[in-house]
């Protein structure tokens, strides 16, 4: 398999050993049936307890990548579509592609205290402080999202970041939050008149509207974020494996 890990990384042996055997699993692994190495003989290659492993399969499991059999052994599952967070194609690649670079037509980062929706959604006291990111993001000419993130107090994001550089490459490189799992919605809304203004678009103009939460490693909600496109001008689209 010849996968390593760093224990002197500050990221848990466990997620580490997950997201190795995660890439394993896409990349060199057999035909789904197959058998997969035995928990002891990975805790020999990666240098870990077998407990660290157990419970890295054990998320494996869980996502539907690995099967386990009572009195047989763990198999690879047949492979379904999926979505990652570091497959999905972004806004900035997306325009790069059209040969138009990103700009921030406004930016804006503070604390803020939770309302009810957002207390509820990251199980916190009615008025908590949590940071929030509000940006309007397009071309030069014209503004096609606006993206609203809160994430969770627990994770002491400074409020004096480059916010306008990618925001999970900046979670992971400069806190260890390597985010890996995203649950959301996404369906279409008519433009009201605050954001018809902010998008520069008519009142009751399509807008797509995708809600989410973002997940890290350890299945610890991290993000709850909201975006609103122009429906005109852009897509938005995800590269899938099968």
């Amino acid at each position: 398999m010849n996968l390593k890990i760093d224990p002197d990384l500050n990221i848990p042996l466990h997620s580490q050993v997950e997201k190795l055997l995660r890439q394993y699993i896409e990349q060199e692994a057999g035909k789904p049936g197959e058998m997969f190495p035995r928990e002891v003989d990975l805790a020999v290659e990666f240098g870990v307890a077998r407990n660290t492993v157990r419970q890295a399969i054990s998320k494996l499991v869980k996502d539907g990548l690995l099967i386990r059999k009572k009195g047989f052994g763990t198999i690879v599952a047949e492979k379904k579509i999926y979505t990652r967070l570091d497959s999905w194609f972004s806004f900035t690649n997306e325009m790069k592609e059209k040969g138009m670079s990103v700009v921030n037509h406004s930016l804006d980062l503070q604390m803020v205290k939770a309302g009810s929706e957002i207390a509820g959604v990251f199980s916190l006291k009615l008025n908590a402080p949590l940071l929030c990111l509000t940006r309007l993001r397009g071309t030069r000419e014209d503004p096609y999202l606006l993206s609203i993130s809160w994430f969770h107090p627990r994770y002491k994001i400074n409020n004096d970041e480059d916010f306008s550089k990618p925001l999970y490459r900046l979670l992971e490189e400069k806190y260890n939050i390597r985010v890996s799992t995203s649950k959301e919605e996404i369906s279409a809304i008519p433009a009201d008149s605050s954001l018809a203004r902010e998008l520069r678009i008519k009142i009751n103009d399509p807008v797509l509207f995708r809600k989410r939460k973002v997940y890290n490693s350890d299945s610890q909600l991290v993000e709850y974020n909201k975006v609103y496109y122009r429906g005109d001008g852009i897509s938005y689209s995800l590269e899938i494996g099968r």
